[in-house]
């Protein structure tokens, strides 16, 4: 019989379709692709890892529905345990000066370089409804 952990998003195992998805959704219009910098690749090869440890970091990058990249709305996503919570963190790649957002049981904005709280920003809505979908998807038990 399979682990809890191995039935992580049974009802889409590929991780990185899930995440997509996730995003698509969450995103709108923007499309998304998800790598795994941690694996030097597809984040189809971090299932494996995400199933064992549920530590992982994965980016989620992002382009306009005609398919043209937009870095500036890269994300990455990290997801990890913390005692028996799944916890995510969900930062902007290559905007530093934004706050990035821990997500467990209730939605954190802080800002990256001092660790304080600070205040949800003008675009923070659809990362939190991410963080909200992706955590349920993850771990559909909690909460």
């Amino acid at each position: 019989m399979p682990s809890p952990e191995s039935s992580i998003g049974s009802a889409n195992t590929d991780l990185s379709r899930l995440v997509a998805a996730a995003a698509d959704l969450c995103r709108k219009p923007l499309r998304h692709a998800v790598v795994s910098p941690s694996l030097g690749g597809a984040a189809a090869e971090a299932d494996a890892e995400i199933h064992q440890s549920l530590d992982l970091c994965l980016r989620l990058e992002a382009r306009t529905p005609e398919g043209e990249r937009v870095q500036a709305d890269d994300l990455e996503l990290e997801i990890y345990r913390s005692g028996d919570a799944l916890n995510l963190t969900l930062a902007w790649c290559h905007r530093d000066e934004q706050p990035l957002l821990w997500q467990g049981s209730h939605p954190v904005w802080m800002d990256g370089a001092t660790g304080l709280r600070s205040s949800c920003p003008p675009d923070g809505a659809p990362l939190e409804a991410l963080a909200r979908r992706l955590r349920a998807l993850l771990r559909p038990d909690q909460d």
